[in-house]
C-alpha cells in the first residue's frame, strides 16, 4: 500500500511537539491515527480534535520503557483496525548535561526511552509486518547522532545507536518492509525543559528561539517518507535549521 489515505499509523511520543504535529497531518491526509504517550490526557484531546475535523483517532497511554505498553499500543491498532502499516517510533528523552554532573539517573532514562523504547517498538510491531507482507518503520533520531557537542554525550550515544538500530533494520527487513531514521535538528518543542542543568538549558533555549524549524516541518518529512511508493524506500532523512552550523 502506498500513500497516506487509509493507513493506519501508530505514533509514539504524541502526546506534543513533533508526535502530535505528525498526528494532526496525517489524520489531513486520511491516516488512521493509533496514538501513544505516557500522558492520557493530552492524547484525549488530540484525539478529539481528530476526530472533530473529521478524521480517525484512537489512543493508548503509553510509556514506551515498558514493553508490555508498546505490546498494547500495536495489539490495539490490529484489534480496530485490522492492521498496521506504520509505527513512527517518535517517543525520546533528552535531560542533557555534562558527564560531570553524574546525572546517572538521567542517563538511564534515556537509554531506556531512546534505545530500548525503539526496540520495544521493533518487538511487537515487526511480527505483524511480517504477517502481512508490508509494514513501515519511522524513527525519529536527531542530527546529534552525526555530531557530538559538549553536554550531549549521553543523549547523542543513544541516538548514534538509534541510526545503527534503524540501518541494520532495514537491511535484515528484505524487500517488503520500509525503515526511514528522520533526524531533526533544533526543533520548537519543549525539549529545554528537560535538563535540569540550568546553563545547558539557557543555551538550548536560546538556540531554539533563534533558529529552530516548527514541529510540522519534521511532520512534513515523516509524511513524505510514508507518502512514497511501496518500493520505495525513504532510508534516511536529515532535516535541520538553514542556519544551523
Amino acid at each position: 500500500m502506498s500513500g497516506i489515505d487509509g493507513k493506519v499509523v501508530a505514533i509514539t511520543g504524541a502526546g506534543s511537539g513533533i508526535g502530535e504535529a505528525t498526528a494532526l497531518l496525517l489524520a489531513e491526509r486520511g491516516a488512521r491515527l493509533v496514538l501513544g504517550a505516557r500522558r492520557s490526557d493530552r492524547l484525549a484531546d488530540l484525539a478529539a480534535r481528530i476526530r472533530q475535523a473529521g478524521g480517525v483517532a484512537v489512543y493508548a497511554g503509553t510509556d514506551v520503557t515498558r514493553r508490555e505498553d508498546l505490546q498494547a499500543l500495536i495489539d490495539l491498532a490490529v484489534e480496530r483496525f485490522g492492521r498496521l502499516d506504520v509505527l513512527v517510533g517518535n517517543a525520546g528523552a533528552g535531560p542533557i548535561s555534562p558527564l560531570d554532573d553524574l546525572r546517572v539517573d538521567e542517563w538511564d532514562r534515556m537509554v531506556d526511552v531512546n534505545i530500548k523504547g525503539v526496540l520495544h517498538g521493533i518487538a511487537a510491531a515487526l511480527p505483524v509486518f511480517r504477517a502481512q507482507g508490508t509494514g513501515h518503520f519511522v524513527t525519529t533520531a536527531s542530527t546529534a547522532a552525526f555530531r557530538v557537542v559538549p553536554a550531549m554525550a549521553v543523549y547523542a550515544g543513544t541516538k548514534f545507536a538509534v541510526r545503527a538500530i534503524c540501518e541494520g533494520l532495514r537491511q535484515e527487513a528484505g524487500d517488503s518492509l520500509r525503515v526511514t531514521t528522520v533526524s531533526p535538528g533544533p526543533v520548537d518543542t519543549a525539549f529545554a525543559e528537560a535538563s535540569t542543568n540550568d546553563q545547558v538549558r539557557r543555551q538550548i533555549t536560546e538556540t531554539r528561539d533563534r533558529i529552530a524549524i516548527p514541529a510540522v516541518a519534521v511532520a512534513n518529512a515523516i509524511a513524505f517518507a510514508i507518502d512514497q511508493p511501496a518500493d520505495v524506500d525513504v532510508s534516511e532523512i536529515v532535516i535541520r535549521p538553514t542556519a544551523q552550523s
